[in-house]
């Protein structure tokens, strides 16, 4: 699919970066437009997790280039880039709640942090919202010991939300779900993109997610981007390591 540059909102060229002397990722090249779901497959130590560890600043690339919203991140100070991951969200693989705190109280933690002119009622009113999305309202006074997996993922997932990020980043959404809760989220997933028009870059093993999620499946092997297609294309692939991800 040819994306014209004025269309991405995540733009990556030649991205690398090295750990002492193991290269992780090698010339990456990758675009995300508005509204996209972006599937990143790779065994692991493929490079996924640092993929996206480089695009909010959390991990510092060698070599390359990282355009957000048209910026290039590597020329921001310190405040233009937390302004920056304010609008992405990153769920991470074990949701990240804070253990002594409600999910009430886990849900306002990121208005307080970020939207501190919020009023009470605006913040409940948020937080009312974002549960209703993902179907747990009843959980509100719940601490995370008292939750499910797929309500500790829902609940993660919520919490990003509540920010209304224009990109979501996912790193192994359904890891450790049972197979129809795991279906679950990826559905929500999926929802998440209709509803709010957000940009996402998934990193899973899960195909079933991938299948459900995907507008467009990059798949990386030893740091190199090798393949690029809607899931359909790739599981039909001349390549039989490609393939052998769809089997």
């Amino acid at each position: 699919m040819e994306i014209q540059e004025q269309d991405a909102i995540v733009r990556i060229r030649n991205l690398g970066k090295s750990f002492v002397d193991n290269d992780i990722l090698k010339s990456v090249n990758l675009d995300v437009c508005k509204g996209e779901n972006v599937v990143v497959l790779g065994k692991s130590g493929s490079g996924k997790t640092t993929l996206i560890k480089c695009l909010i600043g959390l991990v510092e690339y060698d070599e390359g280039e990282i355009f957000v919203f048209g910026k290039d991140i590597s020329k921001m100070t310190y405040k233009e880039l937390n302004e920056v991951r304010v609008k992405m969200g990153f769920l991470f693989q074990n949701s990240a709640l804070y253990d002594s705190m409600t999910v009430r109280e886990n849900l306002a933690f990121p208005l307080r942090h970020h939207k501190k002119s919020y009023s009470p009622e605006k913040i409940e009113s948020l937080i009312a919202e974002v549960l209703e999305n993902v179907g747990l309202m009843e959980a509100v006074d719940k601490m995370p010991a008292e939750l499910s997996g797929g309500m500790t993922k829902r609940i993660g997932l919520a919490r990003t939300l509540i920010l209304k990020p224009d990109i979501m980043l996912y790193d192994e959404p359904t890891a450790g779900l049972d197979t129809a809760t795991a279906k679950e989220i990826s559905q929500l997933m999926l929802d998440v993109q209709k509803k709010n028009k957000t940009s996402s870059i998934i990193i899973t093993h899960d195909m079933t997610c991938a299948k459900t999620t995907a507008d467009r499946i990059l798949i990386l092997k030893e740091g190199v981007i090798i393949a690029e297609g809607i899931y359909e294309e790739l599981e039909k692939s001349e390549d039989e390591w490609v393939r052998s991800f769809f089997m």
